[in-house]
């Protein structure tokens, strides 16, 4: 059984960091973790789920993994994997009060099949 457990949220002033982690387990023998595309989205109250930031599985031959962020949070959030650990870090910087919202974790096998964490509370507020 995957699971997906997300921590690292909670209260912030506007302007401060927060990082959150995904710790992944379970995943099918044979798709190790580097393999799957991990995601982080986001839900404020009232709105629909949006995507934060994504990064491509890790191949043998490359140096670079793929990063992709929203427009609206490039040069402040950055997504990072450790494979060995089996987790997703989501840094975040210069929080705003609109950056509140629940954050979900996201994982995508080459085939296809998506899991999500239970999600962890952001607030930016003073």
């Amino acid at each position: 059984q995957v699971q997906l457990v997300e921590s690292g949220g909670g209260l912030v002033q506007p302007g401060g960091s927060l990082r959150l982690s995904c710790a992944a387990s379970g995943l099918t023998f044979g798709f190790p973790f580097s393999t799957y595309t991990m995601m982080w989205y986001r839900q404020a109250v009232g709105k629909g789920r949006e995507l934060v930031a994504r990064i491509g599985k890790t191949d043998v031959d490359k140096t670079d993994v793929d990063t992709v962020t929203a427009d609206s949070m490039k040069g402040r959030f950055t997504i990072f994997r450790d494979n060995a650990r089996e987790s997703v870090y989501l840094q975040m910087n210069s929080l705003k009060p609109e950056d509140t919202a629940v954050y979900y974790c996201n994982a995508v096998s080459t085939y296809g099949t998506s899991y999500w964490g239970q999600g962890t509370q952001v607030t930016v507020s003073s």
